[in-house]
């Protein structure tokens, strides 16, 4: 009598046919997982160029901005330079009310004391000593200062020269300016001021 085992070759057929589905899945998930994944990376890709292009749109977009500031910004410097010189004129301006104890002779002789030339910074007086400050283009010029000063009748003399010193010349806007002599010279009322305190210190730019 022969015998067949039908069942242990269903049982065989049917584990081949469970393992091979296995298999089939295992490599459709890696697939799937590679495509995702590939996805992934050119969507992040992508991003990064856009967020690029964004960022060169904006710096286009500074430089054209900087550029139409550009005049804005030089008309605001020129403003605030001239407002500086302004407030620099208003400044002595209110100096010289302030200092209005100051004889008007005194500022009469020495204005009629400078030469051609030659032109103050300032000048101070307390009591008897004054101190004129100012530049000139030739020491000729500093020294017909001092011969005029004496010779005014308001000052004792001698009339001390306390500093002289050479300057280059600026170059301002490719011009060269001609070089100065910066000087500060000291002298003394024959007619000081009482010392009650009405003419008191005093000082002129």
């Amino acid at each position: 009598m022969i015998r067949i085992n039908l069942l242990g070759v269903e049982r065989k057929q049917t584990r081949r046919v469970a393992a091979f589905d296995i298999g089939k899945r295992i490599t459709l998930a890696c697939s799937l997982i590679l495509v995702l994944a590939a996805a992934g990376i050119g969507y992040w890709f992508w991003s990064l160029q856009q967020a690029a292009l964004l960022v060169e749109a904006d710096i286009v977009t500074a430089q054209r901005e900087l550029a139409r500031l550009k005049p804005i910004i030089a008309d605001v410097e020129a403003f605030e330079k001239r407002r500086a010189q302004l407030e620099q004129r208003v400044g002595l301006i209110e100096q010289l009310r302030k200092g209005q104890s100051m004889p008007v002779a005194l500022l009469d002789n020495v204005s009629k004391s400078v030469p051609d030339m030659l032109w103050l910074t300032d000048m101070q007086q307390k009591d008897a000593d004054v101190t004129i400050e100012g530049r000139s283009t030739t020491l000729i010029a500093l020294s017909d200062f001092v011969t005029n000063l004496g010779n005014s009748n308001f000052f004792k003399k001698p009339i001390e020269i306390v500093k002289s010193e050479a300057e280059a010349g600026r170059v301002e806007n490719g011009t060269t300016a001609p070089d100065t002599v910066e000087f500060t010279v000291k002298a003394q009322l024959l007619n000081p001021p009482s010392s009650d305190g009405k003419a008191g210190a005093a000082r002129a730019r």
